[in-house]
């Protein structure tokens, strides 16, 4: 792929966690969550991104989010699962973007609160249509998803090199 053509960057928040009696990396989904999920697979799905590599928390519900998501897919990525983005700050998902293959054109990350939100936040230099005023207004609760464009490699991730063309988040 040429460098000149515009990539993609979908930050996708886990679906909605249960909270049993386990370690928080062990905690599964709660029934809104699987059900939220899904309803984010299809949403993803009539966006038309054909993704061509998943990175996703190791979590327990953000792998999960991740199951029932890529099911409604008609394409289904290489999907890495990645320590680095449980707890991460949007600097250390960054890094892990940085690290992308240049051959790579549509990544979806699938992570955590505030990490996410705060990468959204960091990497968007401009926004299309009312995407930005929709996100600002519901902010980036459990399930939702942004789309971010940006031209350049995948080293060239860095604040404010960002377009947000989507933000979806479910009905609550």
């Amino acid at each position: 792929m040429s460098v000149a053509e515009p990539r993609r960057i979908i930050v996708f928040r886990h679906a909605k966690a249960d909270w049993p009696d386990v370690a928080d990396h062990e905690r599964p989904l709660a029934e809104r969550g699987r059900s939220d999920a899904a309803v984010a697979g299809r949403r993803l799905a009539e966006s038309g991104i054909a993704f061509d590599l998943a990175l996703c928390s190791t979590a327990v519900w953000t792998r999960e989010t991740w199951k029932l998501a890529v099911h409604e897919l008609t394409h289904r990525p290489k999907t890495v699962y990645e320590e680095r983005i449980y707890d991460a700050s949007p600097g250390e998902l960054i890094a892990v973007l940085d690290e992308t293959p240049d051959d790579v054109r549509d990544v979806i990350l699938i992570g955590h609160n505030p990490g996410v939100h705060g990468l959204v936040e960091v990497l968007t230099g401009g926004a299309e249509g009312d995407a930005r005023e929709r996100m600002d207004r519901r902010g980036f609760p459990a399930a939702a998803f942004a789309v971010l464009t940006f031209e350049g490699t995948w080293k060239n991730v860095e604040p404010g090199v960002g377009t947000l063309v989507d933000y979806w988040a479910p009905s609550e």
